[in-house]
């Protein structure tokens, strides 16, 4: 098995599915999230190219990508068997790929090392300052607003609750982003995700002061 061709044919398949994505899931997106993800694994001394590779397929499931999660599975699975990943490579992927999704935070935890690596460096990419213009760029994308103050935070979500769209930007930050934190996997997921953190309650302090029209400087 040639993993660095099965790696750099990873990345021409994805850029052919998500070359047209503007919501946030597009190919810098997947740059960002399998070079993080192969950071951490060096760091973790994991199976690195398991993580790289889930990392590069992971959004070709997502169903904001894919018709359903069900018809980008089997994409994942058709096309990993065309280059001929071995079956149990190929599962662990598959299963990191189908396991690791917010879904409004009602998920249980990864089973394998590689998996909360991924899982980590895809959360990592939500927040800080690249996952506050994610958030925006898909609000756009969908249609829905920047802010409303008279919509409240649902505190508590199914998964069908956490895709209807009834929200905004702003209360993305409260019902997914600002939550990321306390669930990172990894020593250095965790580091990284303190810093992105702090970068999110300051921009939300600035907003606020901006939104009523006051000095954001204290």
């Amino acid at each position: 098995m040639d993993k660095d061709h099965i790696l750099t044919e990873a990345e021409r398949f994805v850029k052919d599915i998500l070359k047209n994505d503007s919501s946030g899931h597009d190919c810098w997106h997947i740059y960002r999230v399998s070079r993080t993800a192969k950071t951490i694994a060096a760091m973790e001394q994991a199976d690195s190219f398991v993580c790289e590779l889930a990392a590069l397929l992971h959004d070709v499931a997502d169903e904001k990508i894919s018709q359903s999660e069900e018809i980008g599975l089997a994409l994942v699975k058709n096309w990993l068997a065309d280059q001929q990943v071995p079956l149990e490579t190929s599962a662990h992927i598959v299963e990191i790929i189908s396991t690791m999704s917010f879904k409004g935070g009602n998920r249980p935890p990864m089973r394998t090392l590689e998996g909360k690596i991924v899982q980590d460096a895809d959360r990592l990419d939500a927040i800080g300052a690249i996952g506050i213009a994610r958030v925006f760029a898909y609000s756009g994308a969908k249609g829905r607003a920047m802010h409303d103050p008279a919509l409240p935070v649902r505190e508590q979500m199914t998964q069908e609750e956490y895709r209807s769209g009834n929200d905004t930007a702003i209360n993305h930050f409260y019902e997914k982003l600002l939550k990321l934190k306390d669930l990172m996997n990894t020593d250095y997921g965790k580091q990284l995700a303190w810093e992105r953190h702090a970068f999110m309650l300051a921009y939300l302090d600035h907003f606020y002061a901006e939104w009523e029209g006051k000095s954001s400087i204290r």
